[in-house]
């Protein structure tokens, strides 16, 4: 059976400001530096570096978003903004890795001199900002995809910059100017599989998915068996962030109860849901109802 507990964790604000201003920084830094040495490696850096700033930028603002209250007009509240700032921060990232492989490509069949140390004092610079901004926001990132999917753009720029660095001595001392272009190609292809697992997570909320832990199967066959009912049907299992999982059926019962009577087949049923970490549960109990009594059944 599967099971999940989850606490929400309270994110840190100030520390994804931190982040934000180290990253505008070394990024400024890693562009001019990769204009002056003509490595195709450094820029691809100083853009991956430029789209963690986007992505804490991003991941903030939705931090802040998903603290508002709910209203008449947002009856869940913002709490979905995270989920969407993991989705454009992987998407980003996903694009990005399309275009520095390309670059690398072309790099690799027309190879260019290089001013390595250039290349070698940007790459420890950016070595050291990523490094701390990891740090900053590594707690945060355990709960929550939104903080997760702007970890995962620092803790990759932080690895792609050990691989120019090592690049860049390479070229120095060995004179293999190749590496540059390979490099390239091995960062954007870390990148693209770095980042599919949280873009199919967050494609999986907002298309309203079965989350992948859950089989629907498995919860209507536990319910079915509260003798109370008699069939389970349009089901719907989804998640309105990664911490909330919502279900929602049609009950047949085998005859007619009083509301209080059923309000104790409710409590059998939210029982069984708890244990898959289902909360917020809807339920439409029925006894003489016709309709289609499919488990999944599109309605609307």
């Amino acid at each position: 059976m599967n099971k999940q507990n989850h606490h929400h964790h309270e994110v840190s604000g100030k520390n994804l400001l931190w982040s934000i201003l180290l990253n505008v920084f070394i990024t400024l830094a890693e562009l001019i530096g990769g204009i002056i040495s003509g490595s195709i490696s450094l820029l691809s850096d100083a853009i991956h570096n430029f789209s963690d700033v986007l992505s804490l930028i991003i991941s903030y603002l939705a931090n802040k978003l998903t603290k508002k209250a709910a209203t008449n007009n947002h009856t869940y509240g913002f709490s979905r903004s995270e989920v969407m700032a993991a989705f454009i921060n992987a998407t980003t990232l996903i694009v990005l890795a399309f275009y520095i492989l390309f670059k690398g490509i072309i790099r690799l069949f027309n190879p260019e001199s290089v001013a390595v140390d250039w290349v070698i004092w940007m790459a420890l610079a950016s070595i050291i900002v990523n490094g701390l901004s990891v740090l900053f926001i590594s707690k945060d990132a355990h709960d929550n995809i939104n903080i997760k999917s702007a970890y995962l753009h620092l803790f990759s720029d932080m690895l792609t910059s050990i691989a120019v660095l090592v690049g860049g001595l390479s070229m120095k001392y060995f004179g293999w100017q190749s590496v540059d272009a390979i490099l390239s190609i091995s960062i954007a292809l870390y990148l693209l599989y770095s980042s599919w697992g949280i873009f199919k997570s967050a494609i999986t909320i907002i298309m309203q998915f079965t989350p992948a832990n859950i089989e629907i199967h498995e919860i209507t066959e536990l319910l079915s068996k509260i003798p109370e009912i008699k069939n389970i049907h349009h089901v719907h299992v989804w998640q309105i962030n990664e911490h909330n999982i919502m279900f929602e059926s049609h009950i047949d019962v085998h005859k007619d109860f009083k509301i209080t009577d059923f309000e104790l087949v409710l409590t059998k049923i939210k029982d069984i849901l708890s244990q898959f970490n289902i909360k917020h549960v809807t339920i439409q109990p029925e006894f003489s109802v016709v309709d289609n009594k499919q488990i999944i059944y599109k309605h609307f």
